[in-house]
């Protein structure tokens, strides 16, 4: 069985402050933090592979003269169906302009009206936005915004960052040398996917910037990292976690069999792009939402692009935006257009296939304004939380600005309670005189792709309580051969996705089993109706 065990081993890195993942969110917060402390910044795979660099839409803020803070905060509510906390919406729509400036210093070059840099900056409107106040570097915000981060952390004299690091477990009182029940959060132990050695990383603080859980399902736009691990770790730390049944699932994703996961941007419907029945050659949002068409909130679109799929035995809706100019389209959607182009779609004169995809995690880690979690010493950011600012939908372009609000918000909360933080006692270091190499990879691949796809079919846009209980069933089973598979041999990164990918599926077929009401992503054929009184769905470890 693999548990930390005996003090002979490697020593644990020590540091400050200890960031787990290297988007928007880890790095905001690194980076607030690195002025006062030393930081460790660790990234399973590559630096630049998560979500953030994915992101093609933009960052929502009040920036424009007939917009205002109120009508924002409006808009995200009704997204989220009445389920998010006023509270932080408030506190994160207020915070958006300074986020936005903050990234201008940092060197993020957004579009603007003017010629190169001058003129007010250009702002787009997405599905759910009562007005235009999407910042954007034209169709590839992520991409900027997470060079920039970066550049500045590679150039922080007080930041360590560590690419190839599967983060396994938190390390915990329970690791501590004189064991400890206080649950208080100390670091984690992370394989380093080179040498195949787990090391100890220790800290005073540590912050959760782990991303979402979107690879649960077969169809999705997130990275392959993005396997709920942070989510996974901090529920077997024991921290609340809260609405995993609220999967947002974009509506237009590529449909092509050789290229998965490309993101066709909200922004394109925001421009005018039409959604088209293939085989009738209608427009079919005037049947499922007259008023709002192809800018109504993302659960609706994606339920009525299902619905029309299943209708009429179709693989794909179209998106057509060809009755814009060829240049306006270019110049708006330059990758999309280049990257289609290299597919043999020309945006510009045909319509683009689309299918909806799982594209964001709603819910996650339970925090407070400070992004503090129910444990001592452990903070969560961005995708892994559940925050209260998106509710049972997220409102397009929301996403980045949690990230960059409540980074800065935990760095500031840690700074401020510093000297509350004491140094880590000694801990334990991993033990592995007792596993093997495995000699089944075939079972951990078997395993992944059976989640994946139970998943889509039984907890998908559109679910029933036969069809949750059904996958309920199946993780059941398979939880009983992974946590086999996990004690005998020695772990790797697949072996560790595996497991949290496991437990962010049953997390979300729990909550989803919880509640008995149709509320924005979660629609149920046996409660269609809403309740009266929002709740979240709270699970205790």
């Amino acid at each position: 069985m693999e548990t930390p065990s005996h003090p002979e081993a490697n020593t644990p890195h020590a540091f400050d402050a200890l960031v787990i993942g290297s988007g928007a969110a880890g790095l905001t917060a690194a980076l607030a933090l690195a002025d006062k402390v030393k930081v460790a910044v660790l990234a399973k795979g590559g630096l630049a592979t998560g979500s953030t660099a994915w992101a093609q839409g933009g960052i929502a803020a009040v920036l424009d003269a007939g917009d205002t803070f109120e009508e924002h905060v409006h808009d995200t509510m009704v997204a989220g169906a009445g389920l998010n906390r006023r509270e932080t919406v408030e506190f994160v729509i207020e915070r958006a302009p300074h986020a936005i400036d903050r990234l201008i210093e940092l060197g993020v070059p957004f579009n603007t009206e003017g010629p190169e840099g001058t003129g007010a900056l250009h702002l787009t409107r997405e599905g759910g936005h009562s007005h235009r106040r999407i910042v954007h570097v034209a169709d590839a915000t992520g991409w900027a915004v997470q060079q920039a981060l970066l550049k500045a952390a590679e150039a922080h004299p007080n930041i360590t960052l560590f690419p190839g690091r599967s983060c396994i477990d938190l390390i915990t009182g329970r690791h501590e040398m004189r064991y400890s029940g206080s649950g208080r959060v100390w670091g984690v132990y992370a394989l380093d996917e080179e040498s195949g050695h787990v090391e100890a990383f220790t800290a005073r603080a540590t912050v959760l910037a782990t991303g979402g859980a979107g690879r649960v399902y077969q169809f999705s736009t997130a990275p392959r990292g993005a396997t709920g691990d942070g989510i996974a770790m901090a529920w077997r730390a024991g921290a609340r976690v809260s609405n995993m049944e609220m999967m947002q699932f974009h509506p237009t994703c590529l449909y092509n069999l050789e290229v998965k996961n490309f993101l066709i941007t909200e922004a394109v419907r925001g421009e005018g792009g039409h959604l088209i029945n293939p085989r009738t050659g209608k427009r079919f949002m005037t049947f499922y939402d007259p008023e709002r068409l192809e800018l109504a909130p993302r659960d609706i679109v994606a339920r009525a692009i299902d619905s029309e799929i299943k209708r009429f035995g179709l693989d794909f809706v179209h998106l057509d935006i060809s009755h814009q100019p060829p240049e306006f389209v270019k110049e708006h959607f330059p990758n999309i257009h280049e990257k289609l182009l290299g597919l043999g779609i020309d945006m510009t004169k045909e319509p683009i296939p689309v299918v909806p995809a799982q594209h964001y995690t709603c819910g996650g880690v339970l925090i407070d304004l400070d992004g503090k979690t129910d444990l001592p010493g452990l903070y969560a950011v961005g995708e892994c939380t559940e925050s209260g600012l998106h509710g049972a939908n997220r409102l397009a372009s929301n996403s980045l600005l949690e990230c960059f609000v409540f980074g800065e918000a935990a760095a500031a909360d840690i700074l401020a309670q510093w000297h509350e933080f004491e140094a880590p006692p000694p801990v334990r270091s991993w033990d592995e005189s007792r596993v093997t190499d495995s000699d089944e990879e075939v079972v951990i691949k078997q395993n992944w792709t059976e989640i994946r796809r139970f998943m889509w079919n039984y907890v998908g846009i559109v679910r029933t309580t036969k069809r949750l209980e059904r996958a309920m069933h199946r993780i059941q089973m398979l939880n009983g051969e992974t946590e086999e598979y996990y004690r005998h041999f020695r772990v790797s990164t697949d072996l560790i996705e595996l497991r949290n990918l496991l437990q962010s599926a049953e997390l979300i077929v729990s909550s989803a089993l919880k509640r008995h009401e149709s509320r924005g992503l979660h629609y149920t054929l046996d409660y269609p109706g809403i309740d009266a009184e929002p709740l979240d769905t709270v699970l205790v470890p």
